[in-house]
């Protein structure tokens, strides 16, 4: 994620017209929103360096190590986390050595303040790391929005980042922008744009992913209600980035996703092929899969058929599964 002061100059840039609409009441505009914007960037703040070194292997089980590969912004990269074993990454990578009794070796590329046009450089780095990868990670879009990124553009980068990956037969899990107008220093209106612009940029992001062969997971307001309440515990001290416990939060969201793509998901077979009605899950077009899953952080989308077809008339078919979270385990 990017720092909030930015969201004064090119953030806001040319917002004040119909977005403002929606959100506000008489006499509220643009110059509010300025003012609010110069508020937040004082109280957020810039107190760290950057994000703790977490390449490496984890896990202690012998054989070839799981190869997981990390892309995308500071979340990605673990900003607020205190060292290495805190961040999403590390997190994922012990919870698939854990599960899989194997270890796993993790390449994280992603860099703080990075938007989706930047995942392509990291990408080249990554490859001239490693040959290959079993799983990719990506975790991008909170830049995008504060920096008015067009939508068209930002998914676009995505687009091509997560196609070129498929070519590599190397599967993708995509973590959708999260909900900025759930940070606590954001004030009204402001958060209601945030909360406006990431839930767009998010679903966008869903259709293109998943059609670029990907899945999804819906990140959203995963922390919204935690850090309503423990604000201290799930955020870190710029009371913007996540905590170790906040992206303990996003990493269990993100594990059943990713296992299921190494094919290690502890579930039947039947798992990816029959969704279970009872749990809100089911195929259906891809294009209202991905607004049902903004509203429903922790929703997984991913490709489907129906009746031997990928697509329908509206488009292509997309499977809306709701997989829990599961609990991660020192290994």
């Amino acid at each position: 994620m990017a720092e909030l002061g930015k969201v004064a100059g090119r953030a806001l840039a040319g917002a004040a017209g119909t977005a403002l609409a929606g959100v506000t009441a008489a006499g509220l505009g643009y110059g509010l929103i300025q003012a609010e914007a110069k508020i937040t960037r004082r109280i957020v703040g810039n107190p760290f360096d950057g994000a703790p070194d977490d390449d490496g292997v984890y896990g202690a089980a012998p054989g070839d190590p799981v190869r997981l590969l990390v892309l995308g912004d500071s979340t990605a990269a673990g900003m607020g986390a205190d060292n290495r074993y805190q961040t999403i990454g590390a997190i994922l990578a012990s919870g698939l050595a854990a599960i899989m009794g194997r270890p796993v070796e993790l390449t994280n590329e992603a860099v703080v303040g990075a938007e989706s046009s930047d995942l392509n450089i990291q990408l080249s780095r990554a490859l001239a790391r490693i040959d290959h990868a079993d799983v990719a990670v990506i975790l991008v879009g909170a830049n995008d929005v504060t920096h008015r990124i067009d939508r068209s553009v930002s998914v676009k980068h995505l687009q091509r980042t997560v196609r070129y990956l498929r070519t590599l037969d190397i599967p993708v899990v995509v973590g959708t922008c999260p909900d900025l107008g759930t940070v606590e220093p954001v004030p009204f209106p402001l958060n209601r744009l945030l909360r406006q612009w990431s839930r767009e940029l998010a679903a966008a992001q869903t259709v293109t992913a998943v059609e670029a062969g990907a899945r999804t997971v819906s990140i959203g307001d995963l922390l919204g209600p935690e850090f309503a309440a423990s604000p201290s515990v799930m955020f870190s001290q710029d009371r913007f980035h996540p905590s170790a416990a906040g992206y303990a939060r996003v990493a269990s969201a993100l594990l059943p996703t990713v296992a299921a793509e190494v094919n290690a998901w502890p579930e039947d077979a039947k798992s990816d092929t029959e969704p279970e009605p009872s749990r809100g899950e089911g195929i259906g077009a891809l294009d209202d899969a991905a607004e049902r899953a903004v509203f429903s952080p922790g929703t997984e989308v991913a490709p489907a058929e129906l009746k031997g077809h990928r697509a329908g008339p509206r488009g292509p078919w997309a499977m809306l599964r709701r997989r829990g979270e599961h609990q991660v385990t020192d290994v």
